[in-house]
């Protein structure tokens, strides 16, 4: 396993939810995590009591371009390196096929594929030199599997997340850089509590953010392309 002392890690939309707890178990696992969210105030509330030293919280808005490259240059600016980004920052829309809107559409493509693919891009080089660079994308099971009528314009923008992996991974290959597409199925945050699903029946957000902090701690000689996580049986996976 790699040591995470001095290992700097960026983690998008980490004031809540997934984000909120894959950002507070890499800071408790040893990691230094640079924090990003719209409102920094509530980023810091939710980060609060983790180490000030290994904490960098920053604005970020996934539907802002140039909000991005201000986090990585402060990142950098703060701690000298970059060596993981952890592309959380997601919205999902459960309309149908007949009843999703065109503009709904654009912001899940925007802030589910564009944004990432910014940060992504933006994060390469310092990956590139840090030679065991990691990327974690926040994809979904729909993203390999379209359930029914639930959110297919959300699994679209999935599906596409899981494309950019695959290209990341193969940019990045010969420099050390490994990345994983996170597939987990309902998690229990805020974003799931609109469905008329029992929370108890889901993912628990700190036990998929233990499974995010083993995956990036993995050396290069064991690289996990994919990490399907379900809270129930899914017989065609």
């Amino acid at each position: 396993m790699l040591d995470p002392t001095d290992r700097t890690i960026m983690i998008s939309g980490a004031n809540r939810g997934l984000g909120n707890a894959i950002a507070r178990r890499l800071h408790a696992d040893g990691f230094t995590v640079s924090v990003g969210a719209r409102d920094v105030d509530a980023l810091r509330a939710a980060m609060d009591g983790c180490d000030e030293d290994r904490l960098l919280c920053h604005h970020y808005d996934a539907l802002e371009a140039g909000t991005d490259s201000a986090w990585v240059d402060a990142t950098l600016e703060r701690f000298g390196r970059l060596d993981g980004v952890v592309n959380n920052a997601g919205v999902m829309d459960t309309a149908s096929l007949e009843d999703l809107t065109e503009e709904s559409l654009d912001e899940m493509h925007a802030v589910n594929v564009k944004a990432p693919f910014r940060l992504t891009r933006l994060a390469l080089p310092h990956l590139r030199s840090s030679g065991t660079g990691r990327v974690m994308n926040i994809a979904s099971l729909s993203g390999i599997r379209v359930a029914g009528q639930f959110a297919p314009g959300y699994a679209m923008s999935k599906h596409a997340v899981i494309a950019l992996t695959e290209a990341t991974k193969q940019a990045g290959w010969a420099d050390g850089i490994r990345v994983t597409a996170v597939c987990p199925g309902f998690i229990a945050t805020d974003m799931t509590s609109v469905l008329d699903e029992d929370p108890s029946t889901m993912i628990d957000p700190d036990d998929l953010a233990e499974l995010v902090s083993t995956t990036i701690s993995l050396p290069n000689t064991a690289s996990v392309a994919q990490l399907n996580v379900a809270c129930r049986l899914e017989p065609h996976l």
